[in-house]
């Protein structure tokens, strides 16, 4: 089974990679950063690292405020550096660990942390700063991660005690998952700063090398801490430490200390930090236990006759067909569909098959394949096509056939408008 290995703490100051990005690794200047990094690479290398989850905020890059979740799951294959206003980094893409992000997802949400999951998102500096680190002359690092995503710069944010337990939920989802793993757990983030107002350019370093010791040897002092507390030691923005307790939450009671290094150049105190963990194996029978929970509110329900649970795994897998469905929505996109859908098709990726299957209205078929009904009935609007009608399809029946089993033979659509009057016509 995949097991904890340790728990990894990073700044993800867009500094580290403008760092690395420059050539600086001579500059006395600059040189500490990599210094610290030197020490987190040589850990992962020698402990055969295999996933990293890494603990992230993005900056209103590939999330903004017009959807703003607490907890992001990344649970994607490959993770593109994002562009944040000046071109994207060079960077090679983040390679994802499908199968153990789709299980911790499984985990948080049977635990009661209603995350919210991401695919096709590029990742900015949050995680790309202290990711880029890791990789060496010879080439990136050849790991995979899993990705979490905290919202924690629109107020209200999750209180500290919420990171620490979701910490707790992680290292069960991890030890539950069976494939033979040593996994590092990397919070990013901090340590003091501020950036806006009057009070950009503050820096604490007395509190962050307390907050560094209180998180090795007294966790439970940092849960207990307010948001308000947090800023007011640490800067409004350096608040985000408090995702370093998810990794906390994570590992054992006991840790060994093995590296820690702050360095204060200029607005952000950056650090790196090792920590391995001194648990023991988890109870085998605690183990099956905590898979049978995981699994407990949708068992059965992939037995039901002519029922297909849209799961994490058909997401991930017809993404780019629910995606240009879902796309109906623009109307560029929909005109398009209408009048060039061989052309379009082409230019979004769609294979042989899925353009068969879109193009001769294969409904059942593409339910079966993993396209979410509700991009579907955006298709059908846009043929003309009554929702009842798709469910007639879906039974092998024709509309008179279906809409004789309803109490009242009604038809209708998502279409708004003049298409609304006209299947109301048909």
């Amino acid at each position: 089974m995949a097991r904890i290995i340790g728990g990894l703490g990073a700044s993800h100051s867009p500094t580290i990679g403008f760092a690395k990005d420059t050539g600086k690794h001579s500059d006395p200047a600059w040189k500490p950063i990599f210094d610290g990094f030197d020490v987190v690479r040589r850990w992962v290398r020698e402990k055969r690292i295999d996933v990293i989850f890494m603990i992230y905020n993005d900056h209103i890059t590939s999330f903004f405020f017009d959807h703003y979740s607490a907890f992001a799951l990344g649970i994607d294959d490959r993770y593109e550096a994002a562009d944040e206003g000046g071109g994207p980094r060079d960077v090679a893409p983040a390679v994802g660990h499908l199968g153990l992000a789709q299980h911790i997802a499984a985990a948080m949400v049977a635990d009661e942390f209603d995350l919210s999951v991401f695919q096709g998102k590029p990742v900015d500096h949050g995680l790309l700063s202290p990711l880029s680190m890791l990789g060496d002359a010879d080439g990136p690092w050849p790991g995979r991660i899993v990705p979490l995503q905290v919202g924690v710069l629109q107020m209200p944010v999750p209180s500290a005690r919420r990171m620490w337990k979701l910490g707790q939920t992680l290292r069960k989802a991890v030890e539950s998952y069976p494939e033979d793993l040593n996994v590092a757990i990397m919070a990013t983030g901090g340590l003091s700063h501020q950036v806006h107002g009057e009070r950009a350019g503050f820096l604490n370093e007395a509190w962050d090398a307390e907050f560094l010791d209180l998180l090795e040897k007294s966790p439970e002092t940092l849960v207990n801490l307010r948001i308000a507390d947090y800023a007011q030691r640490g800067g409004m923005e350096g608040a985000e430490v408090i995702m370093w307790l998810i990794m906390r939450g994570a590992l054992s009671p006991q840790v060994r200390l093995v590296y820690k290094q702050t360095y204060a150049p200029s607005v952000t105190n950056i650090a790196t930090l090792v920590f391995e963990d001194l648990g023991g194996a988890p109870d085998a029978q605690a183990v099956a236990d905590y898979r049978r929970h995981i699994g407990h509110e949708l068992a059965g329900a992939e037995a039901l006759p002519g029922t297909y649970p849209f799961t994490h795994a058909r997401s991930h897998a017809n993404l780019r067909l629910n995606a240009f469905l879902h796309d109906l929505v623009l109307p560029a996109h929909r005109a398009r569909f209408v009048s060039d859908f061989e052309a379009l098709a082409t230019e979004r990726g769609l294979s042989d098959d899925e353009k068969a299957l879109v193009r001769e209205r294969r409904w059942l078929q593409m339910v079966q394949r993993g396209v979410s009904f509700f991009v579907l009935e955006k298709m059908a609007a846009v043929l003309g096509v009554s929702n009842p009608a798709v469910y007639a399809a879906f039974r092998g029946e024709t509309l008179a056939q279906f809409l004789a089993t309803r109490k009242v033979p009604l038809t209708y659509s998502v279409a708004g408008g003049a298409q609304a009057q006209a299947i109301d016509q048909r």
